[in-house]
């Protein structure tokens, strides 16, 4: 290894790499988006009062934040196949394995979001003519999106820095892409120095974002 740095290999790469750092944000675009949709849904289910629906929930949550991530990705790519009776490929049973998972953790932040918001705003709502639904849709998750966008952005930064993990099945993400140049032109400090770089100025921004976010929350 030569004792200088060079920046061109990283120059000649960014296309490969590129193409890896595509694929950790969809992961992560996806699975936010999954994840909120589903994890709404069993905050709900877990605040309905149904003893049934609220057991239900709090095993699915509770039992996917009891196991790591790497072992639900194990699970769903050897598992989706045998569920639909086909192969579906690795990118689709790590999109799945990732919203189903993410899930579990928005829920629980969406959940304490609902309950921050003052049960006055609930009898208001209803007071001004507005069924249940109308008064989560346009009084209460507004307020609760509020309260809890700081630490939803957090989850985003640790859904983001956990894309790492599909390389277990053998998916091309931004870290993996870094390794493969890394090793292949034998170029470590000058590629890992890279990922570093790529890594801390997105989750920085996004910590920013979440500072800002909680700053703009304590002024209201």
């Amino acid at each position: 290894m030569n004792a200088m740095l060079d920046v061109s290999v990283i120059v000649k790469a960014w296309p490969f790499l590129l193409e890896g750092l595509g694929l950790s944000l969809l992961l992560t675009l996806v699975a936010m988006a999954g994840g909120l949709a589903l994890g709404l849904l069993l905050a709900l289910a877990r605040l309905s009062g149904h003893a049934l629906l609220a057991g239900a929930a709090a095993v699915y949550v509770n039992g996917f934040r009891a196991v790591p991530l790497i072992l639900v990705i194990f699970w769903f790519y050897f598992m989706v196949p045998l569920i639909v009776g086909k192969p579906v490929g690795a990118l689709p049973s790590a999109l799945i394995a990732f919203t189903l998972f993410e899930a579990a953790y928005y829920s629980e932040i969406i959940r304490a979001g609902l309950q921050s918001v003052r049960p006055g705003q609930w009898q208001a709502a209803a007071a001004s003519g507005l069924s249940r639904a109308q008064a989560l849709r346009f009084v209460v998750l507004p307020q609760a999106l509020r309260n809890m966008m700081p630490v939803l952005i957090t989850q985003a930064i640790v859904l983001f820095q956990d894309t790492s993990l599909v390389y277990v099945i053998s998916l091309r993400d931004f870290m993996t892409s870094t390794s493969i140049v890394a090793n292949r032109d034998n170029r470590l400090i000058e590629m890992y120095l890279f990922a570093a770089l790529v890594y801390f100025v997105l989750c920085a921004s996004l910590s920013l974002a979440a500072h800002l976010a909680a700053k703009r929350r304590s002024a209201v």
